[in-house]
């Protein structure tokens, strides 16, 4: 397993969660990691990324202020701090791995994808 996602459940609205997202093998290698989200019916939507050189980060306006995405180099990791949350939060996360130091915020191409852990905000 490349990317091994945790942390889903089943959150209140306003309240908060964390998702962490563990790279093994090649992907600890990679220099990009985000998280893409998808509930039934449509496409896998952007959410956050962050490149591992510069530390930048790249928000979709819809979690703009009320989530932050944090690696650690170290264990190659990547997580998602998700606060204020509301019930279109919900959806499936995955995330995403990527040897291009592009951060690309499509979901056609990434090198890895986890296997998603589920997310569900309650009203």
């Amino acid at each position: 397993v490349q990317l091994q996602a945790s942390g889903g459940g089943l959150v209140q609205a306003g309240g908060s969660l964390s998702l962490s997202c563990a790279a093994s093998g090649r992907a600890s290698s990679s220099q990009v990691m985000g998280w893409f989200r998808q509930v039934p019916g449509k496409e896998r939507e952007f959410v956050a990324a962050i490149r591992r050189s510069s530390g930048r980060t790249v928000y979709a306006d819809s979690v703009k202020g009320r989530f932050t995405i944090s690696r650690d180099n170290a264990k190659n990791t990547v997580y998602l701090q998700m606060t204020s949350l509301a019930p279109e939060d919900t959806a499936v996360y995955y995330c995403t791995a990527d040897f291009s130091s592009a951060i690309d915020t499509t979901p056609r191409r990434h090198d890895y994808w986890g296997q998603g852990t589920e997310v569900t905000v309650s009203s």
